[in-house]
């Protein structure tokens, strides 16, 4: 999952919004957004390579996503950062979780992630070893911590805002056009992140589409006043093509 952006208590209808795209590379095994076997209860895609995943939700309201951070030094041996969400999703005691995340945190290579129930969530980032609770508002997160104003996150944000400021019923595929925005930063605004100019510039846009490297999942996640998740996932093609939706909806369970 590369960039993430959330609604808090931004819209009459919906509480929480969640706008995301996992970018990946396309020979990279992925199955799509169900139930699993092993935790009935959680709905998300599963990287079949490393068996873990990049977002997901439960049942009884627990969220998790995670984003990778670029420029740090890549471990050889480094635990997949895809347990994690997983392991956000099944934790049943959240404080003795960011404890674990905090001792645990030099085993994995760079991230951010996003966990915690719907009613109050967190991004915990293992660089700096920080916790940002995410206040009422739109926040957007992508391969920086949270502060970090790169022009599409920033570009991503300011259509939420945007969008749900001048909307009273909420269309998922109005959303899903802001995921699809493809229009790349200037030379100029460009991060520097170690990877050179060529990767700068195709990672720069929030939508990413080349043969080998690119955006492979958009995915929405939409809790509305009563209590009632809205998922869909949207898959793509190297092409950008649109391949794949799944859809589901379910009440959440009370904790």
């Amino acid at each position: 999952m590369c960039i993430l952006f959330v609604a808090i208590n931004q819209h009459a209808d919906y509480p929480l919004v969640i706008a995301a795209n996992r970018d990946e590379f396309h020979r990279r095994p992925t199955a799509p957004s169900s139930f699993w076997a092993s935790y009935p209860d959680l709905l998300a895609g599963q990287d079949l390579e490393a068996n873990g995943t990049w977002m997901g939700v439960t049942r009884n309201g627990n969220i998790a996503a995670l984003t990778n951070i670029r420029n740090q030094e890549q471990k050889s041996d480094a635990r997949t950062r895809g347990e994690l969400v997983v392991n956000a999703l099944t934790q049943q005691d959240q404080s003795a979780f960011s404890q674990t995340l905090r001792t645990s945190r030099n085993q994995y290579n760079g991230y951010n992630l996003l966990y915690g129930h719907l009613t109050a969530l967190t991004v915990y980032n293992n660089a700096q070893d920080r916790f940002f609770p995410l206040s009422d508002g739109i926040h957007g997160l992508s391969n920086a911590d949270i502060q970090t104003p790169w022009p599409k996150v920033t570009r991503g944000m300011q259509s939420l805002t945007s969008y749900i400021s001048s909307t009273r019923q909420l269309q998922q595929d109005a959303l899903f056009t802001l995921l699809r925005d493809d229009e790349k930063a200037e030379d100029h605004l460009l991060p520097e992140t170690g990877i050179g100019y060529e990767w700068e510039k195709l990672l720069s846009s929030i939508f990413i589409q080349s043969p080998e490297y690119g955006t492979r999942t958009s995915t929405l996640l939409l809790m509305d006043n009563q209590q009632q998740c809205h998922w869909q996932e949207r898959t793509f093609s190297p092409q950008g093509t649109l391949t794949d939706i799944r859809k589901f909806s379910f009440q959440v369970e009370s904790r």
